[in-house]
């Protein structure tokens, strides 16, 4: 073999060694990871069976420990029942509440051990109670497994002496700060911070290094600089003052009021540097309300505006368009309405009063209510309407009789009452914004109205029907010589307004009540807006009613509600003075002939 041959050789021998060592390293670091990850994983079942023991045992352990309480030495008893203080057990709790109240009693079994109980709260025929052991809730049983029943004339239950029942009661107010619910630990961390006992300064800081919920946090956070306003000692109570102060507390306004107070009357009872950090507390607490006063002004003015909006939107059309004077444009609302009610009595018979089946009549509700009071339009229109196009009076006068006709209807077959229609679990309660509440049912007004708009719109410009619409309203005759149909598009156009006040009917119906005298509330409002806007204009329409729900809402800050609706239609009246037209000018229709 030649000298090339050989180095051949040896070379592939020591490329073949290379690519097994490549192949052995890649192997063994494939084997080296599927063991890590094997070790990892049976690493995190032991972990997670060990925190479920854990878990699954302290209520069991918080239920030994009242047992061991309620048996034990007087002189031990309030420091157990203090230590069950953190427990979330509703055990723990139910069972301190009634040894308080002193309805705890004790069995003794036939090897004398001692057995604590409570009575059940449901009894038989002859007036006994079942008795269910504290540590399990298990019921008590004799000898042949029966379970034992008594009656709590017939025990003696377990003394507790006045200490003891200061004891219990700190103790659960303290196990609340443990609820599941936030707003039940937000509202325990409010109430307890104001008893400014020190002895809670500790559970207080316990709690607040592991809570999540941020609501709760400041809660917690408050409770502890408002107990230690209350301290001996100077620094802490400067500390807490300047807390109150970055957390801008509503809570502690008054009691930053009372020190600044005292101070001021007698200059011993403070330092001049505790004043001048209750004073700066109090000045960024008061800008906090201002901000938030301001902004909440803002929301529930929006707010009353998409409500004015969505009443006024339907008597935009079938007045400002049209021209007729329909006075029964509020009765129409109050059709949408009683639709929605209607149509959650029907959902609350098929699925019950909670529950996904319940909770979505309201979407259902507003087809309804677009449809019966669009229904109840088209009638007016081709009844009433359309004999009185060119007499404005004779309209006002038959649509009034015809809202009273409605009034007197709807009272016969509903009654005299209100009827309340619920709000499905989506539309309920609020979201909290640096205090400042958003309604959730007044949010989707708000977005509801934006969205009506928004179709209105589309139909009106980019539709054919919007099309024959505005031309009917520009100029009747030529639209009519142009071969459009003008009395179907007077009826389509009435119709479509009328339905759109059910749809605000609808919308009323999750903010008050319903009743029939609740088109009456709204008419005046409706045809102001309409009037300010500018007749026949949508975005005037739009502007008008916003306008006037943040004016009524902004004067509500300084005057009462009525003396501010009062002064927002006196300012609409002398605008209307100088601006007859409104806001904006449309072009407008006669329907003569």
């Amino acid at each position: 073999m030649g000298r090339g041959a050989l180095q051949l050789s040896t070379t592939a021998f020591f490329r073949r060694r290379t690519v097994s060592r490549v192949k052995l390293c890649v192997t063994g670091n494939a084997v080296f990871r599927r063991n890590h990850f094997r070790s990892a994983f049976i690493s995190f079942l032991l972990t997670a069976f060990i925190v479920a023991r854990a878990w699954s045992a302290a209520p069991g352990a918080d239920r030994a420990a009242l047992v061991q309480a309620i048996i034990g030495e007087e002189g031990d008893q309030a420091e157990l029942v203090s230590k069950l203080s953190a427990s979330s057990d509703s055990l723990v709790g139910q069972t301190l509440e009634a040894w308080r109240v002193g309805e705890v009693f004790l069995h003794e079994a036939s090897d004398g051990a001692k057995i604590p109980f409570l009575l059940d709260k449901q009894t038989d025929a002859d007036g006994k109670a079942r008795a269910n052991r504290i540590l399990d809730g298990e019921p008590l049983r004799d000898s042949s497994g029966k379970p034992l029943s008594f009656t709590a004339t017939d025990l003696t239950a377990v003394d507790t002496s006045r200490s003891l029942r200061k004891v219990i009661k700190q103790t659960l107010d303290l196990m609340a700060l443990s609820n599941p619910d936030p707003k039940f630990r937000r509202d325990a961390a409010s109430r307890l911070g104001f008893e400014q006992n020190q002895d809670y300064v500790p559970f207080f800081e316990s709690r607040l290094a592991t809570e999540k919920q941020g609501d709760v946090r400041k809660a917690l956070a408050e409770a502890i600089a408002i107990t230690q306003l209350a301290s001996d000692n100077a620094d802490a109570r400067k500390a807490a003052i300047r807390q109150l102060g970055e957390l801008r507390s509503i809570s502690g306004q008054n009691l930053l009021r009372e020190i600044s107070a005292k101070a001021q009357a007698n200059p011993k009872t403070y330092d001049a540097e505790t004043l001048a950090a209750a004073r700066a507390a109090l000045t960024a607490i008061d800008e906090y309300i201002f901000w938030g006063n301001l902004f909440g002004t803002l929301f529930r003015g929006l707010s009353l505006g998409a409500v004015l909006l969505i009443a006024a939107l339907g008597l935009a059309i079938t007045f400002g368009l049209m021209g007729v004077i329909n006075m029964a444009h509020g009765e129409v609302i109050m059709v949408g309405a009683y639709a929605a009610y209607v149509t959650q009595n029907i959902f609350k018979a098929r699925f019950g009063e909670s529950g996904f089946g319940f909770d979505i009549y309201f979407p259902v509700a507003l087809v309804v209510a677009f449809a019966a009071s669009a229904l109840l339009g088209l009638i007016l229109e081709r009844g009433i309407i359309r004999f009185l196009y060119a007499r404005p009076l004779e309209s006002l006068l038959a649509t009034w009789g015809v809202s009273l006709i409605l009034q007197q209807i709807f009272r016969a077959h509903f009654g005299a009452a209100n009827v309340f229609v619920a709000s499905p679990s989506w539309l309920r309660g609020a979201y909290s914004v640096h205090d400042v509440l958003f309604a959730y049912n007044r949010i989707f007004v708000i977005g509801f109205a934006a969205c009506i708009v928004w179709l209105t719109y589309l139909l009106m410009t980019k539709t054919a029907v919007g099309l024959q619409i505005r031309a009917v309203m520009q100029n009747r005759n030529m639209a009519a010589c142009m071969g459009v149909r003008t009395n179907r598009m007077n009826m389509i156009t009435f119709a479509f307004g009328s339905g759109l006040a059910g749809l605000a009917g609808a919308c009323l119906a999750q903010i008050g009540n319903v009743g029939p005298s609740l088109g009456q509330s709204y008419i005046v409002d409706c045809f102001m807006v309409v009037v300010l806007g500018g007749v026949g204009n949508i975005i005037g329409t739009v502007s008008a009613s916003i306008g006037m729900g943040i004016g009524d809402q902004i004067l509500q800050l300084h005057v009462q509600a009525v003396l501010a609706k009062v002064l927002v239609l006196a300012a609409v009246i002398l605008f209307l003075q100088w601006r007859p037209a409104g806001l904006f000018v449309t072009r407008n229709r006669g329907l003569e002939g």
